[in-house]
C-alpha cells in the first residue's frame, strides 16, 4: 500500500478534516482484540473554521489481517504550541510544581538549610573561642581578619582553581567539603581537649612582657593558634561552602525561571535556619548547669555542637549525591560569555571617572567599614559582661535567633517599602539604623557614668545597656543589609548602559568589597597600636563612624537623584519608542494559497479570518 500526501502549498490543510482512527503501536494480539483505540491530546486544524478534532496516532508494526485497512494520518499543522501527533505536553506536577523541579528544589532547600545551620553554629563558636580565651580579647579580631583570614582565603581560592582543572564537578565538591567536616569533628574531640598542651602560652607571655600590651592582639594569634585556625575555617565555610559550592551547584542545575521563582524562598529559609541554630547554640551552652564540679562545661558543649556540624555536613553530601543520582539535570550551552577583566588600577580609574559609580562605591565601602567598627567594639564589651565561654555562647545563640527573626520580618516588609517609598528611602534605611544605634552604643560607653543612676532604675548597668544596644545595632543593621541594602545595590546597576554596568560592577568587586571588609580592620589596628588598646580608641572610633555614615547618607541621596533621573529617561525613551514604532499587519493567506489584504493597515478593522496555522497577527503599537 502506498500513501500519497497531496500538497497545495507550503502548508496544506484538508478542506474537510475527518477523524482518523489509528490504533496505538501494539503487538498483533492486542491489536486484534482491542475494543477501542486510545486517544491522545492533539488537534486537527482546518482553514475554514471547522471544529478541531482529535488525532489518533499509530505506528503499525507486525502483521495485519488482509481485510484490514492501514489507516494513514494526514500531515496537519499543530496550533499554538499544541502537541503534534498526540504528544503529551503536561508533565506530572505536585502542588502546582513540576515533579522534577519539586524534587530538585526540596533537595537544594535541605542543603541550604544544613549549610546555614552549620554556619550559624560555627560563626557564634569562633567568636567565643578567640574572644574569651585566656590571654586574648576582641582586639585579636582585626589582626586575625587581615593577616590570617585574608591570606588563607586567597590561598584556598588558588588551590580550588587548580583542583577545578583536574577534577570532575562531583569529585571537586566532595574534595572541598570533606576536609571541613573532618576538621570540625577533630577540633571538638581532639584539638580543643589538647589545647593546653599545644598552645605556646609561656612563650607568648615572655614576648608580651617585652613588646607591651598594645601587641596583645597579634601575639594572641600565636598563643591560641588552634582557635585561630577554627576561626579561619569557620569564615571559609561561609565563603566557600555557601557561595562557591552551594550557589555554584544551584546555578548549575536550575533554569532562570526556576531561579526567579525559588531563590527568594532560599533567603527566607536561611533565616529559619538562623532561628533554629540559635536555639541549638543556646541549648548546648546551658549544659554546664547540669554538670558536676570540675567538669569543663565548654568542652562538653563544644563536642555536642561539633557533632551536629558533622551530621549536618554528611546530610549535605547525601542531598548532593541524591540530586546527581536521581534528578534529571538541565543541559547547558557550552558557549561562554566574555567577562570584563579589570586590573586594580583600571578599576580605580573607572571609579574616579563616574560620579554614579563613585556614589555606589561609597555605599559598599561605608557599610563594610561601619559594621566592622561597631561589631569589634561591641564584642569587647560582650566579653566584659559575659567572661565565661558558656555565658558568651548562650548570649550569641539568642543573638542569632533574634537576627533570623528580624531579617525574616524585614524581607517580608521590603517589597512594601520599595513600592510605597521608593529606592531612595530604602537605600537610606540601613545607614540611618546604623547611625542611630551606633550613636546610642558609643554614648553608653563614653558617658556611662552620668547615665548609671538612670539605668539602675531599669535594672541595668551601663555595660549591660551597651551590650544590649550593640546587639540591637548588629541585629537591625544586618537585617536591613540583607533585605534592603543588597537589593538597592543591585537595582542601582539596572538603568546604566551596558558598558558602564559591566565595568562598574567589575570595579566595585575588585576594589570596594575588599576595601570595605579590610578597611575597618586596618583602622582599628592603627588605633590599637597608636593608643594602646581598643578601649582607649573608642572615642576616636565613634567619631570615624559618624563621619563615614554621614558620607554614606550623602552618597545615597546623590545616587537617588541620579537613579531617578536615569529611570525617568529610560521610561521616556520607551514611551517614545512605543509612540513611534508601527508594525504593519502582514497580509493573511485566504484559503489555501491566495492572499487577502482586508485589515492590513487599518487598526479599527475587525480581525480577518485566517488559517489557525498562521502566526498570530501583530497590531499597530
Amino acid at each position: 500500500m502506498e500513501a500519497v500526501l497531496q500538497t497545495k502549498g507550503l502548508l496544506s490543510l484538508p478542506p474537510t478534516p475527518k477523524a482518523r482512527a489509528l490504533y496505538p503501536s501494539q503487538g498483533f494480539k492486542q491489536r486484534l482484540f482491542a475494543t477501542k483505540p486510545k486517544t491522545f491530546s492533539g488537534f486537527s486544524l482546518s482553514s475554514n473554521e471547522a471544529p478541531k478534532l482529535p488525532i489518533l496516532v499509530s505506528k503499525p508494526n507486525g502483521f495485519l489481517p488482509k481485510d484490514r485497512n492501514l489507516h494513514i494520518c494526514r500531515a496537519e499543522a499543530a496550533a499554538d504550541g499544541q502537541a503534534l501527533f498526540g504528544e503529551e505536553t503536561d508533565k506530572p506536577k505536585f502542588l502546582g510544581i513540576e515533579l522534577v523541579t519539586f524534587k530538585k528544589i526540596i533537595a537544594l532547600g535541605l542543603m541550604f538549610f544544613c549549610i546555614l545551620f552549620n554556619y550559624t553554629i560555627l560563626r557564634d563558636t569562633k567568636d567565643v573561642l578567640v574572644v574569651t580565651a585566656k590571654g586574648s580579647s576582641a582586639e585579636i579580631i582585626p589582626f586575625l581578619k587581615t593577616w590570617v583570614n585574608l591570606p588563607m582565603a586567597i590561598g584556598f581560592m588558588v588551590l580550588y582553581t587548580k583542583l577545578a582543572n583536574v577534577l570532575s564537578k562531583q569529585a571537586l565538591f566532595y574534595t572541598v567539603i570533606f576536609p571541613f567536616i573532618a576538621f570540625f569533628g577533630a577540633f571538638g574531640f581532639v584539638l580543643y581537649p589538647l589545647s593546653s598542651y599545644i598552645h605556646p602560652e609561656a612563650f607568648a607571655d615572655r614576648l608580651l612582657n617585652v613588646l607591651g600590651p598594645r601587641f596583645l592582639g597579634p601575639l594572641a594569634i600565636m598563643r591560641i593558634w588552634t582557635f585561630c585556625l577554627f576561626y579561619v575555617m569557620a569564615e571559609l565555610w561561609g565563603s566557600v561552602v555557601v557561595s562557591v559550592l552551594f550557589w555554584g551547584f544551584a546555578n548549575q542545575i536550575t533554569s532562570v525561571d526556576e531561579a526567579k521563582r525559588f531563590y527568594p524562598l532560599f533567603g527566607l529559609g536561611a533565616n529559619v535556619a538562623l532561628i533554629f541554630s540559635g536555639r541549638t547554640v543556646k541549648y548546648f551552652s546551658n549544659l554546664r548547669t547540669n554538670l558536676g564540679p570540675g567538669v569543663d562545661g565548654w568542652a562538653v558543649s563544644l563536642k555536642g555542637m561539633m557533632s551536629i556540624v558533622v551530621l549536618m555536613g554528611l546530610a549535605i553530601c547525601l542531598c548532593y549525591w541524591w540530586v546527581n543520582a536521581y534528578v534529571p539535570l538541565p543541559t547547558r550551552s557550552m558557549k561562554k560569555k566574555e567577562k570584563p577583566k579589570m586590573s586594580t588600577m583600571e578599576s580605580l580609574k573607572f571609579l574616579v571617572s563616574s560620579r554614579y559609580i563613585r556614589d555606589l562605591a561609597t555605599l559598599v565601602v561605608a557599610y563594610g567599614i561601619s559594621i566592622n567598627l561597631v561589631e569589634v567594639t561591641w564584642k569587647s564589651k560582650l566579653k566584659a559582661q559575659f567572661p565565661s565561654p558558656n555565658e558568651y555562647s548562650a548570649f550569641m545563640g539568642d543573638f542569632s535567633t533574634a537576627t533570623g527573626i528580624a531579617t525574616f520580618t524585614m524581607m517580608l516588609l521590603s517589597q512594601f517599602i520599595f513600592e510605597k517609598y521608593g529606592w531612595g528611602a530604602a537605600a537610606k534605611i540601613t545607614p540611618t539604623v546604623l547611625l542611630l544605634t551606633g550613636v546610642g552604643f558609643f554614648s553608653l560607653i563614653l558617658f556611662g557614668g552620668p547615665l548609671a543612676p538612670t539605668l539602675t532604675q531599669f535594672g541595668m548597668t551601663p555595660l549591660l545597656a551597651a551590650v544590649y544596644v550593640g546587639a540591637m545595632q548588629n541585629i537591625f543593621s544586618k537585617s536591613a543589609k540583607y533585605s534592603l541594602f543588597d537589593p538597592c545595590k543591585e537595582m542601582a546597576y539596572i538603568p546604566l548602559d551596558e558598558d558602564t554596568k559591566v565595568k562598574g560592577k567589575a570595579a566595585i568587586d575588585v576594589v570596594c568589597n575588599p576595601l570595605g571588609k579590610s578597611g575597618g580592620a586596618l583602622i582599628q589596628q592603627f588605633m590599637i597600636l597608636t593608643f594602646g588598646s581598643l578601649a582607649n580608641s573608642t572615642p576616636y572610633l565613634g567619631g570615624i563612624l559618624l563621619v563615614i555614615v554621614l558620607a554614606w547618607l550623602g552618597a545615597a541621596k546623590s545616587l537617588d537623584t541620579q537613579f531617578t533621573a536615569l529611570r525617568q529617561e529610560e521610561e521616556l525613551e520607551k514611551e517614545m519608542e512605543r509612540a513611534a514604532v508601527k508594525i504593519p499587519v502582514v497580509s493573511q493567506e485566504g484559503g489555501n494559497g491566495s492572499l487577502s489584504s482586508g485589515a492590513a493597515l487599518n487598526p479599527t478593522a475587525g480581525d480577518s479570518s485566517s488559517s489557525s496555522s498562521e502566526p498570530s497577527t501583530p497590531r499597530n503599537i
